[in-house]
């Protein structure tokens, strides 16, 4: 690990210990050569995921997009950091749980999708505008006419617990 300060890569790990959800390492590190603290965020990674692009490239997975396409979804939304966290450590599980070691992003889309509609019904219509690639207005009163609950389920409610 290289000191964010300096860049001398001698650093010591002081403390160490599971974040509160338990999806990730909290270290307290020193620098060996400035003897600057920090801090860094470890997760673990069960398995090497890569996505299979529309146009048929692989990349590696990158969590931290999906958390950026998340938050762009949430922003300005009654859901707090915490909760947007729990949403993307969900998909990733989910994702790592499949079994598959290459996921198309369509199927990557369509959980994310899935995990916003049941969280906050603005934040689905934003991502799915972008996911689907709207540019229509109708493609976008089908999308809110498909939200629409039938008649005969009751009502949910606007943010359930994930």
């Amino acid at each position: 690990m290289h000191c964010p300060f300096c860049g001398h890569e001698d650093t010591q790990v002081k403390d160490s210990r599971s974040t509160d959800d338990g999806a990730a390492i909290r270290r307290r590190r020193v620098c060996g050569g400035c003897g600057q603290r920090f801090t860094t965020i470890e997760r673990v990674q069960l398995r090497e995921l890569v996505v299979i692009k529309m146009d048929g490239r692989r990349t590696p997975f990158d969590r931290d997009k999906l958390a950026r396409s998340i938050r762009v979804a949430l922003r300005k939304r009654p859901v707090d950091e915490e909760r947007q966290e729990r949403i993307v450590n969900g998909l990733v599980r989910q994702l790592e749980a499949s079994g598959e070691h290459e996921i198309s992003s369509a199927r990557i889309g369509e959980l994310a999708m899935e995990a916003l509609h049941r969280v906050d019904g603005v934040a689905y219509v934003r991502f799915a505008s972008v996911y689907r690639d709207f540019r229509e207005v109708q493609a976008f009163s089908q999308l809110l006419t498909d939200m629409q609950p039938d008649d005969d389920e009751p009502p949910r409610p606007s943010h359930p617990t994930l």
